[in-house]
């Protein structure tokens, strides 16, 4: 989420050498010829409201809301088309102002979802998930090879499966779930086989079939094959950290006080640090080793070993954590014997 903080998180993403405020609320974004203002939504009935049953960001909000496990509050807002129109392009940065993690849109042309995507990648705090009925579409998007965008096809689009999906999971505690294997409500899977399946996820989309008689989305993940619970869990955590911190020095000011320039003080900045990292681990974003401890360091050296100039500055620089990936288990393979003494 975009803020004004005195904090600033980065995490470098190191992958095994080959032997990938609102984290739960989605956005609609739509258009009609007169537009309407971002706002927020409860329940569908308030949705109803500002948008009837026929327009598409009410089917949108009604995927949504009609799963399992739908999101508690759903923003809505809708692009002006008619006179003095308002541009996808001239409209996408100030969305990144408001609260919101997940993206669904009512355009399905493919000019518009990769302008979309562009953007939403260059945030890198946000998630972005299309739809489309066009094996072609998702090839054009698969060459971007977007980490924070999603692809769902199906024949069928104009009842918003991937707003479904979204609905079905996004809600979760972040890092508790993978997004593979989902129940979606109002959605009927497609009838493929096995290499139609991988041929829609070689064009790095996902779909909904029937597996072991229950219907489920094919698989979780975007469209470069990164999982989407890994990238909504690396945005929980740099958002977590940095608000975790900031809180520490607005408590301290509150409280007429300050975080001293010490070992004292940075051992406060590395405990929010902890807290956030244990957070994670708890709600299954990050790995234990097999004595079940959380594998996570941090390293914050103390004030002996910082640069003087920075301590003049005020600033601190050098805090550090790394963690592993608790990842989730999305296929198996399992050998059996036959014996006959």
């Amino acid at each position: 989420m975009l803020s004004i903080s005195d904090v600033t998180v980065t995490i470098a993403v190191l992958k095994p050498t080959p032997i990938l405020g609102g984290f739960g609320k989605p956005l609609i974004l739509g258009s009609s010829t007169a537009g309407k203002d971002f706002k927020n939504y409860a329940d569908i009935a308030a949705v109803q409201v500002d948008y009837a049953a026929n327009t598409e960001e009410y089917k949108a909000a009604f995927a949504l809301f009609a799963q399992k496990n739908p999101p508690a509050e759903v923003a809505i807002v809708s692009r002006k088309t008619g006179t003095t129109p308002i541009t996808l392009a001239d409209m996408l940065p100030t969305l990144f102002l408001k609260a919101w993690h997940f993206l669904v849109t009512t355009t399905t042309t493919v000019d518009d979802l990769i302008l979309i995507a562009d953007a939403v990648e260059a945030d890198k705090s946000r998630q972005f998930f299309a739809r489309t009925s066009s094996k072609a579409d998702a090839a054009t998007i698969k060459v971007k090879n977007y980490d924070r965008t999603e692809v769902f096809y199906h024949t069928t689009v104009a009842n918003y499966p991937e707003s479904a999906w979204v609905g079905a999971v996004g809600s979760l505690p972040v890092g508790s779930v993978t997004w593979k294997g989902w129940t979606l409500v109002g959605i009927t899977p497609l009838d493929i086989d096995a290499t139609e399946l991988a041929a829609i996820h070689a064009l790095g989309a996902n779909t909904y079939v029937t597996k072991a008689g229950t219907n489920v989305t094919s698989d979780g993940r975007a469209v470069s094959g990164e999982f989407i619970d890994f990238i909504h869990s690396q945005d929980y955590i740099v958002y977590s950290v940095q608000y975790a911190v900031q809180d520490l020095f607005n408590q301290a000011q509150a409280a007429l006080s300050k975080i001293p320039y010490d070992n004292r003080g940075i051992a406060q900045i590395e405990s929010a640090v902890r807290t956030v990292l244990q957070r994670a681990y708890l709600n299954g974003m990050i790995a234990a080793d097999n004595d079940g401890v959380p594998l996570y360091n941090t390293t914050f050296p103390p004030r002996s070993e910082v640069d003087p100039a920075n301590i003049a500055a005020r600033t601190y620089p050098d805090g550090q954590f790394d963690f592993v990936i608790a990842g989730a288990v999305h296929t198996a393979a399992i050998r059996g014997t036959i014996k006959f003494a």
